[in-house]
């Protein structure tokens, strides 16, 4: 047994860190530096919690910037009209030069993913048959965001059918490139220009059929604002 100098102490001595350690951990302006101008990605979060009763916004991204080319929008027009299933509905989109707003109905978080999942797959495949490519056309996983009430659901039909305002100034027309022309809640009467058949199959829960015309029909030069 040590005695003396030598002997142990019966407790550990803290060890006094005169400044922060400079390893491990999240560090600010860390990893790889995004060319300028480009979009981040968006996080790996879990997607929206919703039901049957609640339509979600989504947004898909591609790495083209053709999609409203009139071969490649009907490509997609054909595809977003025949994507519903028992769990799973588009209710309206818009297509711009290189991203898509659609509205969707899916019974639960499950059916949400696998739809989505098959759907960009089946529209990814539609524009490299319309272009003669092949590779990768949404970069990026989709964004999604639930409509609990009619004033969301409003305004995310206003975002989505008048989508094509944010992006061409003083654009008033109904826009082809979306559901917009087939919608049944536009406040004015008569004709508009660009009317044409049904795009997508009807929408099945009361918010995006009856509930959002709590807050009054949608004017055809209305300017979206972000939902």
């Amino acid at each position: 047994m040590l005695t003396g100098p030598f002997k142990m102490a019966r407790h550990q001595l803290a060890l006094a860190l005169t400044e922060r350690p400079r390893w491990g951990g999240a560090r600010r302006d860390a990893g790889r530096k995004r060319p300028p101008g480009i979009r981040p990605n968006v996080p790996h979060r879990p997607r929206v919690d919703l039901n049957r009763h609640s339509p979600a916004l989504v947004t898909l991204r591609a790495g083209v910037d053709c999609l409203r080319r009139p071969a490649v929008f009907a490509a997609l027009r054909a595809e977003l009209a025949s994507v519903a299933s028992r769990d799973f509905n588009v209710a309206h989109f818009s297509v711009q030069s290189n991203h898509i707003h659609l509205l969707v109905e899916a019974d639960d978080r499950k059916a949400l993913s696998r739809g989505m999942h098959l759907l960009a797959l089946r529209l990814a495949r539609a524009v490299n048959r319309s272009l003669c490519r092949r590779g990768r056309v949404f970069t990026d996983r989709d964004h999604s965001r639930a409509l609990r009430t009619p004033r969301e659901a409003r305004v995310a039909l206003v975002y989505v059918l008048r989508n094509a305002s944010k992006h061409v100034p003083g654009f008033r027309d109904l826009d082809p490139c979306s559901s917009a022309p087939s919608f049944d809640g536009w406040s004015w009467t008569g004709r508009l220009e660009g009317e044409g058949p049904v795009a997508t199959s009807s929408a099945r829960c009361w918010l995006l059929r009856v509930g959002w015309r709590r807050f009054g029909l949608i004017r055809p030069d209305e300017v979206p604002r972000n939902p």
